[in-house]
């Protein structure tokens, strides 16, 4: 946009393996795509923060250099909450005038944590502050779960941040130790569809916070089964507890914290085997290990509204896709799926078909879209 010194790229991510993992420090995997956030601006040197939107209603209006207040439910809570963990570890005194629009319907391809790694990049900008692309995951992450209030970890900031076109990322979310995978030279072309089922969500909203602590409530249960000390809740995290001791007190706790811990210890495997798949180049394994994953978050994550669920069977059954999951949680939002181009026409009529005859309330909501991996978040010259 004309009138604006500098501009901000933040994509959208995918996350093919490592599904509702990294809040209990699994393994993950993802790809920044090239849909996402774009945030227009220009430094103010009185502080003064002033946003608009072209995806939402209203203004926003904040100083930059004051505590931030409480949380008004509201897009501008955002550009707030960047602000808020920037704080903690820097003197802000500039702040910006500017525009951000997002590309896509908001569900399910953290959009969220987009825009958050868009306005802390801003402000650090406009403070003279540089930040390693890691330092910038981490204030978005905070920023998530301190002052939004939703428990996630890292894999949408990481995603975001670190993407890179031609790779996969691959993050340990209790080392932090990560990496970018490239493309094996004989993994055959893919492109990824995302299928909006039409229905938006909050994810503050949804039961996202309650699986973390169902998840951590079956780390509790084995570590007083096998008469280990407890850590306080918030230190506690299924990662730090072998699959032994699951296999050993699982009969013993009730089903539901039995099925989420079986979740994250199959995810644990299929990401292991899906990295190993991706550096050989096979495409069809690692897609399976998708749907597999896709598989074990209806049954043993229970999530998955009866939408997503129809989009997911519908996917399994198609010719030219390698494989495919819910995207974000997994209570409304989206699917995605790795799709081999020569079959996209075929893939998009046929999932509209069969979904809108199940569900027609969406014909005007539901949307296909088709992108490709990306580069991370950056500022565009």
């Amino acid at each position: 946009m004309e009138n604006f010194q500098f501009h901000i790229y933040s994509p959208y991510r995918v996350c093919p393996l490592g599904a509702h993992v990294d809040h209990q420090h699994g393994l993950v995997t993802g790809f920044a795509i090239d849909k996402g956030v774009d945030l227009w601006f220009n430094i103010n040197d009185d502080g003064h923060v002033h946003l608009e939107s072209r995806t939402f209603e209203g203004i926003v209006d904040f100083d930059i250099d004051k505590p931030s207040q409480v949380k008004e439910r509201h897009w501008g809570d955002y550009a707030r909450g960047a602000k808020y963990a920037l704080r903690k570890r820097f003197e802000l005194n500039k702040g910006i005038t500017g525009i951000i629009q997002g590309s896509l319907p908001i569900g399910g391809l953290s959009s969220s944590a987009a825009v958050l790694i868009a306005y802390v990049m801003a402000f650090a900008k406009a403070n003279g502050i540089t930040l390693k692309p890691f330092e910038v995951v981490q204030i978005a992450s905070e920023a998530e779960r301190e002052y939004i209030g939703l428990n996630n970890g890292l894999l949408d900031q990481a995603c975001i941040a670190l993407g890179k076109k031609d790779g996969l990322l691959f993050l340990d979310c209790d080392s932090n130790d990560w990496r970018i995978i490239r493309r094996h030279p004989d993994m055959p072309d893919f492109e990824i569809g995302i299928f909006f089922s039409g229905l938006t969500r909050s994810l503050v909203n949804s039961d996202y916070n309650l699986r973390v602590f169902e998840c951590k409530t079956a780390a509790w249960n084995m570590l007083a089964y096998t008469d280990q000390p407890l850590k306080a809740f918030d230190k506690t995290f299924l990662r730090d507890i072998p699959k032994a001791t699951f296999d050993k007190t699982k009969i013993a706790m009730p089903k539901r914290f039995a099925r989420r811990a079986e979740h994250f210890y199959s995810e644990y495997r299929r990401v292991r085997q899906g990295v190993t798949a991706w550096e050989t180049g096979n495409l069809k394994l690692f897609g399976k290990l998708s749907f597999d994953s896709c598989e074990s978050s209806i049954h043993n994550y229970e999530c998955g509204s009866p939408e997503l669920i129809a989009i997911y069977e519908i996917m399994r059954q198609l010719p030219g896709i390698y494989g495919g999951r819910f995207s974000g949680a997994g209570f409304k939002g989206a699917c995605v799926a790795l799709v081999n181009p020569d079959y996209k026409d075929t893939i998009e009529k046929t999932i509209t078909e069969k979904y809108l005859d199940k569900f027609p309330e969406y014909e005007t909501t539901f949307k296909v879209f088709w992108v490709k991996p990306d580069n991370g978040a950056r500022f565009i010259p």
